[in-house]
């Protein structure tokens, strides 16, 4: 199966129901994206399928064939996301940092499809759980990146 990641063509040799998350991982090494919870409610794995938040634990493989796929392991190549790395440094907001590159993903998806989110549309998007509670500094981050 081929799928385009970072830009680039991979051939992957797994099973069409493999979660996108473990084809990542473990067979192309982008350990970037992390497994949280396995059920797609915490969002340690999102990454971007076609620009569009995904949760990639539960994404089979065979549905993104064709897509274009984004990991934290890029996203700084992308003039949105490294706002959003810029933001997130900024304002300090990991403090384990576990589900952070969830979270800049998350982040990304909202200020690429809305750039100057009311805090409402913030809280909507942001649903990645954070259990070092991390969310006024991720909030603080967002805005400053759509800032610019």
């Amino acid at each position: 199966m081929e799928l385009t990641i970072n830009g680039t063509r991979h051939q992957v040799d797994v099973e069409p129901d493999t979660p996108l998350l473990w084809a990542l991982r473990d067979t192309l090494g982008l350990t970037g994206t992390k497994y949280g919870c396995g059920v797609a409610q915490c969002g340690a794995c999102t990454v971007l399928v076609d620009g569009q938040a995904t949760r990639a634990c539960v994404t089979p493989v065979d549905s993104v064939a064709g897509a274009a796929i984004t990991t934290i392991e890029a996203i700084s190549e992308d003039a949105v996301g490294r706002k959003v790395v810029e933001a997130w440094v900024d304002k300090q907001v990991p403090q384990c940092g576990y589900c952070q590159s969830g979270q800049v993903m998350a982040a990304t998806a909202l200020l690429k499809q809305s750039p100057k989110p009311t805090d409402a549309e913030i809280e909507a998007a942001m649903t990645n759980l954070c259990r070092c509670g991390t969310y006024n500094a991720i909030a603080a981050a967002v805005r400053q990146a759509a800032q610019g």
